[in-house]
C-alpha cells in the first residue's frame, strides 16, 4: 500500500494548516463464510476481517474547503459543508461525506479539511471497500476532533449518516465487523442484537483464498429484492403475523415442520434462511473444537442451499467451487458477497494452493474470464495508524 503520509502532506502542503497534525486511520475489509443472504435486519453470520485496507488521512485547513484526494487513482474531487451531500459524480468521495456528516452532526468544529485516500481491497466484489473506506474516515476524524466516541455509538450515527447520503436503509454489519475484529479471530455477528461474539481461530494450516470469479453482475439488485420479499412472506405464513417473529424463532421451534404448506418458491428461500441459522451455530462449534470434518460439511452444504434453495450462485461459481472441494487439502469452499457472479472463498492448506492455482487454467478456457486470487489471513478491525508509520 502507499505511504499515505508524505503523500497527504505533498498534496496539500500550500493549504494545509501547519499547527495541526495529519490524522492517518484504517479500516480492513472483510469476509462473510456463513450467513450473507440471511434475515433482513435479523441476520446472523460467520464473518472476519481480512488483512486487506483502507487508509485516510486528514487534516485540517486554512480555509472552509473540503478536498479530496484518491492517491491510488490520482483522482480529486472537493465540496464544502454546506453542499455536503451525495452526489453520483463524487463516487468514492461520497463515502468520507459520511463520515464528515457524523462530526458535524455532533457539533464538532467541521470547517476546511483535506483527505488523502488509498488502500488495497478488491473493490466492488463484496469485500465491504466502501463501508471500510467509512470506518477509516471515521476512526481518523475521530482522532483529529480528539472525540471521546465508543464504537456503539459510533455505529449508530454512521448508520444513520448513511442511510441519509444514499437513501437506503443499510445494514450495520460490515461496521460491527470493521469495528469489532481482532487478529487471528472469526465474528459471530448477530445483527437483531448488534453484537458480536469472537472465536478464536483454530484454522492455522490452513490459508483463505478469495477468488473473483470476473463474471458480470447486471440485475442482482432486483433479484435479492424478490428474495427479501419471499422472506418476509414465509415468516409470516409460518409466524401467523406474530409481532417481532424472526426466523431464529422457527429455527429453533417445530414450525420448521410447517414449511411443507408453503408456496414453493417461498418454502425454499425459508428453508434456506432456517438451515443457514442452524450452520452458523454449528460452524462456531466446530471452529472452536477444531473439527474440521464437520465444518468441511457445514461450508458444503451452505454452497448447495445458496445454489439450490435461495438461487443466487451461477455456473462460473458452481465450477470455482466443485472444482476446489476435490483437491486434497481443501477444507472447503463457497461463494461470498451477493452472488450472480463475485467471488468465493476457499480455505486451504498451503501445499495444496500450486495445484489450485492450476486448475483456474481451465476455468479461463471454459468461460472466458480471467479470474485473480487474493491470499488473505484473519485481521484486526479500525484502528489509528501511530505516527511512526506515517
Amino acid at each position: 500500500m502507499l505511504d499515505i503520509g508524505p503523500i497527504h502532506r505533498k498534496e496539500y502542503e500550500l493549504d494545509a494548516d501547519r499547527s495541526e497534525p495529519v490524522v492517518i486511520a484504517e479500516a480492513p475489509g472483510r469476509v462473510h463464510y456463513l450467513g450473507e443472504h440471511g434475515e433482513p435486519k435479523a441476520g446472523l453470520y460467520l464473518s472476519s476481517a481480512i488483512d486487506r485496507y483502507a487508509r485516510v488521512a486528514v487534516s485540517l485547513r486554512k480555509d472552509n474547503s473540503l478536498r479530496f484526494y484518491a492517491a491510488d487513482l490520482g483522482e480529486r474531487k472537493r465540496t464544502t459543508l454546506v453542499n455536503l451531500k451525495y452526489k453520483r459524480e463524487d463516487r468514492w468521495a461520497n463515502y468520507i461525506k459520511v463520515a464528515i456528516h457524523v462530526f458535524a452532526e455532533l457539533g464538532f468544529p467541521v470547517r476546511g479539511l483535506n483527505f488523502t485516500i488509498c488502500g488495497d481491497i478488491p473493490q466492488q466484489v463484496g469485500l465491504a471497500s466502501s463501508s471500510a473506506l467509512e470506518v477509516a474516515a471515521t476512526v481518523a476524524l475521530r482522532g483529529l476532533f480528539q472525540a471521546s466516541l465508543n464504537e456503539r455509538e459510533l455505529l449508530a450515527r454512521l448508520s444513520a449518516a448513511q442511510e441519509l447520503f444514499f437513501g437506503k436503509n443499510t445494514s450495520p454489519v460490515d461496521y460491527l465487523v470493521l469495528l469489532s475484529a481482532k487478529k487471528d479471530q472469526f465474528l459471530i455477528v448477530d445483527e437483531a442484537a448488534g453484537e458480536v461474539k469472537r472465536i478464536k481461530s483454530t484454522l492455522s494450516r490452513y490459508r483463505i483464498l478469495i477468488m473473483d470469479s470476473r463474471v458480470p453482475r447486471m440485475g442482482v439488485e432486483d433479484e435479492l429484492r424478490i428474495r427479501r420479499q419471499d422472506i418476509k412472506k414465509g415468516l409470516e405464513l409460518l409466524s401467523l403475523k406474530k409481532e417481532g417473529a424472526t426466523f431464529r424463532d422457527i429455527a429453533a421451534t417445530d414450525l420448521v415442520e410447517s414449511m411443507g404448506n408453503l408456496p414453493e418458491q417461498i418454502r425454499r428461500r425459508s428453508t434456506h434462511i432456517v438451515q443457514e441459522i442452524r450452520r452458523v451455530y454449528d460452524a462456531e462449534d466446530a471452529i472452536r473444537r477444531a473439527d474440521f470434518a464437520n465444518l468441511s460439511k457445514i461450508l458444503l452444504h451452505s454452497h448447495e442451499s445458496l445454489r439450490d434453495l435461495y438461487e443466487v450462485s451461477c455456473p462460473e461459481i458452481d465450477w470455482l467451487v466443485k472444482r476446489a472441494q476435490e483437491i486434497d487439502g481443501v477444507l472447503g469452499s463457497r461463494m461470498t458477497g451477493q452472488g450472480f457472479g463475485g467471488c468465493t472463498y476457499t480455505i486451504i492448506r498451503e501445499d495444496a494452493i500450486g495445484e489450485y492455482r492450476q486448475r483456474l487454467d481451465d476455468y479461463e478456457r471454459i468461460f472466458g474470464f480471467h479470474p485473480v486470487i487474493y491470499e488473505v489471513r484473519l485481521a484486526t478491525g479500525s484502528r489509528p495508524v501511530p505516527p511512526s508509520r506515517h
